[in-house]
């Protein structure tokens, strides 16, 4: 995230200034003498963060996020962006991405999916704004412009910068298909050097397999749209979601519709996932989460059982296979709490 004051969950990783540039530089440095490149994806939650840990929510347009999913509790309005603060923000953009680059970080990512505050400007669902970052395709679409142009000018023409971008939203009124590829064409044009495709938002999550069936058993959620894009684009496509099987995983990149594959959730839980890939000792990588039976609580699961996994991973244990469900939300419940103590801490007055 490039702002304290505005995550997307507890314990998100923040970067904005250069307090913590040591642990970074640690963070970069753990892939030294390997050929792993480890990019950072940079982003901005806008409307879609919780109420409970942060102060003010703030998005393109007033338009609150339906109730649903993880992001269930967040019911508050957000207040509209003032042009000052889109041009702080996107010069927060720029600020994050020149520390990662001086950090030893092999590249940033925009995060511009999922219904996080780029894709907020982009969909004509949540931008109703009658001024230049508003109305038009080519006003929607000026923000993640702007970032990317000014992250560019930052880190210079060397260090690659891609972005996370959706399909569709899956959404009335939503971002649609053709306005992706206009915009695949828009950032193409600009020079970026990777675009991921994706879908989906916390109101209608495609991304997380909110799909049918068939598309599920498929595996590759969109792999139909971005056989569109590679007629329209010879910069290097990158397709997430959905991969399970090292067969189908092969069969996408030798389509030749894609350059990379993009693995999630199964990274997770299989760490090693790389490896077992190309020496196929794992065929699949399909992982059954363990829920509580409370729907209201299961519906959150798909995304903070992973989380569960990737911490376990940090504190230098394996993932667990069998983690309860139980265990995963009382223990997310509590970061809740936290992460609202902070916030009142950082917001209280000095007194000293």
């Amino acid at each position: 995230m490039i702002d304290s004051n505005a995550i997307g969950e507890p314990r998100n990783v923040v970067v904005e200034n250069r307090k913590n540039i040591e642990t970074l530089k640690e963070w970069a440095e753990s892939v030294k003498g390997t050929n792993t490149h480890l990019w950072a994806q940079i982003n901005h939650p806008g409307r879609q963060a919780m109420e409970q840990i942060n102060s003010s929510l703030k998005a393109p347009s007033a338009v609150p996020l339906k109730a649903g999913g993880r992001k269930n509790a967040t019911k508050k309005v957000p207040e509209v962006l003032s042009e000052s603060e889109i041009l702080e923000i996107i010069e927060a953009f720029a600020h994050t991405a020149i520390i990662l680059k001086e950090a030893g970080f092999s590249g940033v990512q925009i995060h511009g999916a999922h219904g996080y505050l780029v894709s907020q400007f982009l969909s004509p669902y949540t931008n109703s704004r009658e001024d230049k970052w508003g109305g038009t395709l080519e006003n929607r679409s000026r923000f993640v412009v702007e970032v990317y142009r000014k992250i560019r000018e930052r880190v210079g023409s060397d260090f690659p910068i891609g972005i996370k971008l959706n399909s569709t939203d899956f959404q009335k009124g939503g971002f649609s298909e053709e306005e992706s590829m206009e915009v695949v064409k828009i950032l193409s044009k600009e020079g970026i050097d990777l675009i991921e495709i994706s879908g989906g938002t916390y109101e209608a999550p495609a991304m997380m397999g909110k799909r049918k069936e068939s598309t599920i058993k498929r595996e590759a959620y969109f792999i139909d749209y971005i056989e569109k894009v590679r007629k329209i684009t010879t910069t290097p496509l990158m397709l997430t979601g959905g991969f399970r099987t090292t067969s189908v995983m092969q069969d996408a990149v030798a389509s030749n519709q894609l350059d990379i594959i993009g693995i999630a959730r199964p990274f997770a839980v299989f760490p090693n996932i790389g490896n077992e890939i190309f020496d196929e000792s794992r065929l699949n990588f399909i992982t059954n989460i363990k829920k509580t039976g409370v729907k209201a609580i299961d519906s959150a699961m798909n995304i903070i059982w992973y989380e569960a996994q990737i911490k376990r991973i940090g504190r230098g244990k394996k993932p667990n296979l069998n983690l309860s469900g139980w265990s995963v939300f009382l223990n997310y419940a509590w970061l809740i709490i936290e992460q609202k103590l902070i916030g009142k801490k950082k917001q209280a007055p000095n007194k000293a």
